[in-house]
């Protein structure tokens, strides 16, 4: 479930992060922390997200949060990048991934299964499309429950 602050933060983050040319990916706030801990994930637009871009953002959304005062108590800003191994949702991580080693799970078997492997190719109305060894294979989008880049092809 998501913490009702989290909204918010996105709302005040998301300016932030595009004046220094990065985008708000995610955030959770993890209470169950002590003292709790604000994570929010960056991507940078152009090139690989850095330590500096994780800094520069961390700096800026600090004193925006604490100028807000909208988290009452004590609490550990964390601003990193998502990573290799996530979940692809929109059409701009479909076409920024095109080329990477993915995993699309399906719902319901389709063709006999339930996780395909290979290089992602596209994304369009109607399916999710992976070269598989040098074949392209169309998975439909209605059977899609998530896809996810992963380091390798196995």
């Amino acid at each position: 479930m998501t913490h009702p602050l989290i909204p918010q933060i996105i709302e005040i983050a998301t300016p932030i992060a595009e004046s220094l040319g990065l985008e708000v990916v995610a955030a959770v706030f993890h209470t169950n922390l002590n003292p709790p801990v604000l994570r929010v994930d960056i991507r940078n637009y152009s090139t690989d997200t850095s330590l500096d871009d994780c800094e520069r953002m961390s700096k800026a959304l600090e004193s925006s949060l604490d100028e807000r005062e909208i988290i009452p108590d004590t609490y550990v800003l964390e601003i990193s990048s998502p990573g290799i191994s996530r979940q692809l949702t929109t059409d701009r991580e479909f076409i920024s991934f095109k080329g990477f080693p993915a995993v699309v799970e399906t719902l319901e078997p389709y063709q006999g299964h339930t996780e395909w492997k290979g290089r992602l190719v596209k994304r369009d109305e109607t399916a999710v499309y992976l070269n598989r060894k040098g074949r392209v294979t169309a998975i439909p989008r209605p059977l899609i429950n998530k896809v996810q880049l992963v380091d390798r092809e196995e």
